[in-house]
């Protein structure tokens, strides 16, 4: 089986390369190999590659740039994922396209299922609610996987600015009337393997389980690492409203997603955040190289 992956050198395509099953083969693209804004470009990548599906890892993740970048945001976000979604139609192709849990309000208080209205608050949950309408359009065989507050060993997250952060500072701040749930990339690229080999279609919602805040997100970042040396030192961590900490775009209040659907799918319960925190940090730790 022959799958190509869009995005390969950012979190998530990194954990997807590094959890790939052994019977596929893997075709990682990237900006510079695929530049999946322009339609000609991706007819004649899929063409010579001829995949066995798709995994749309590519998007503009930089909520609060994309405010002053829409054009850039929605030719990534949205016009991109009619592309592939096109292209993977007209070919037999299934498509994997992972979108996000800011597509929401965040007015609920309790978790949103997969068909609950979206009502984004920014430009970049609207670029990525009009790229789910686009491949569902398009592409109506496609699943849709939003997922929530990713962090991995790879590439810039969350998690690594907090570590850095506690390394340097004496104290610091954190938005506590937010409440998402963390996921480590692991269980999301998992999940999306499992999907390739059962092929459902519509939209799931795939997170690790819990809620939480970014404080306490924060807080449980400093406990794990202190726990694993990490971190040498705890600091005092202040929990912040979302007014003292003014930011270009709107985040949603509340974006805890209902994973039931696609693990009663997968036939297994995802992990709770706080466990998969432990795991990505003992990954994390044992990269770093000793003296």
């Amino acid at each position: 089986m022959k799958i190509l992956i869009t995005g390969a050198n950012g979190q998530l395509g990194s954990e997807l390369q590094a959890t790939c099953p052994a019977h596929v083969t893997l075709i990682p693209t990237d900006h510079e190999s695929l530049d999946i804004t322009q339609p000609q470009q991706v007819n004649t990548v899929l063409d010579a590659q001829q995949p066995d599906a798709i995994i749309n890892a590519a998007a503009y993740t930089a909520v609060d740039k994309a405010e002053s970048e829409t054009e850039r945001v929605y030719a990534i976000n949205h016009h991109a994922a009619a592309t592939l979604a096109q292209a993977a139609s007209q070919r037999n192709i299934y498509l994997l396209h992972v979108s996000t849990d800011f597509v929401f309000e965040g007015l609920q208080s309790s978790p949103y299922l997969p068909e609950a209205a979206a009502q984004p608050l920014g430009v970049y949950g609207a670029s990525k609610l009009a790229g789910e309408q686009a491949v569902q359009t398009l592409c109506p065989s496609a699943a849709i996987v939003r997922t929530s507050w990713l962090y991995s060993a790879y590439g810039n997250n969350f998690v690594k600015t907090m570590l850095r952060l506690m390394a340097e500072r004496d104290s610091l701040g954190v938005v506590a009337d937010q409440s998402g749930t963390p996921t480590w990339t692991h269980t999301l690229a998992t999940t999306l393997w499992s999907f390739i080999a059962q092929k459902p279609q519509g939209i799931f919602h795939c997170s690790d389980q819990g809620v939480a805040s970014w404080y306490d997100f924060a807080i449980a970042i400093q406990e794990e690492a202190l726990a694993l040396g990490l971190l040498n030192k705890a600091v005092p961590v202040k929990p912040l409203r979302t007014a003292e900490y003014p930011t270009p775009a709107r985040r949603p209040a509340y974006s805890v997603m209902d994973k039931r659907t696609t693990e009663t799918l997968l036939g297994y319960t995802f992990p709770h955040w706080r466990v998969s925190l432990r795991q990505m940090l003992t990954e994390l730790k044992q990269q770093i190289p000793t003296t």
